[in-house]
């Protein structure tokens, strides 16, 4: 008698702010789930993170799917869940609600001290890096470049004037939220309980890939 076959389980992986799926590249999950990997789109001019997310929802392809998404890709899916039905949402070195946010990015609400980033990343790909995947990639600064794919000046303006004035005070109690003891982006003292804590800092999602592939499958079947 044949095995009867189970339903796959889509889960779809948005990548934090500049980076591309690459940073995916060592998620493997076994069945049934099944990965697909979502790119940052241009985004219109002065446009809304409501309007992006319901823009990006038209590349979901299944019902009710996961979603998971990484720091300002985190920040993403969760306006996404608000347009369609998802089966979990999973961030990971992200944040719930505006009142995460660290010191500096709230403070860049008033100075508007962060519009003066973009052009400087342009110059320093570097800084960028740091930013995109925190304080402890220092030793493997190159590396992690070759994760950086979106550096276009009006996509990093919007996406850090959209993260830094996000607004969201309620978030689902059955978020899935994971989180890096080391990150230097969104530091753990910010973050209101419950979340997961590992290892690792703002790239867990790279450096502790395995324990992502050995715990996710638990937290979400």
């Amino acid at each position: 008698m044949e095995k009867t076959k189970k339903a796959k389980i889509p889960i779809y992986l948005m990548p934090g702010m500049a980076a591309s799926p690459k940073i995916f590249e060592y998620i493997e999950l076994p069945e049934p789930f099944e990965i697909h990997c979502l790119s940052w789109i241009p985004p219109k001019q002065k446009e809304s993170l409501g309007s992006y997310a319901l823009r990006m929802c038209e590349r979901i392809q299944h019902h009710q799917p996961i979603l998971l998404g990484v720091s300002f890709g985190g920040v993403l899916v969760q306006e996404m869940a608000k347009h369609i039905t998802v089966r979990n949402t999973v961030i990971v070195s992200s944040i719930k609600s505006d009142k995460e946010l660290p010191l500096p990015m709230k403070m860049a609400q008033k100075t508007n001290a962060h519009k003066l980033l973009p052009t400087k990343w342009i110059n320093n790909l570097d800084h960028l890096a740091l930013f995109a995947f925190g304080e402890g990639i220092k030793k493997r600064l190159a590396l992690y470049q070759r994760y950086l794919s979106e550096r276009n000046p009006e996509y990093l303006s919007w996406a850090i004037d959209t993260l830094v004035n996000w607004k969201q005070e309620l978030y689902p109690k059955d978020i899935i939220h994971v989180h890096g003891l080391s990150d230097t982006v969104f530091p753990v003292g910010n973050l209101e309980e419950p979340f997961i804590k590992i290892k690792g800092g703002h790239a867990a999602v790279i450096t502790h890939a395995k324990w992502f592939n050995e715990n996710l499958p638990k937290l979400l079947l």
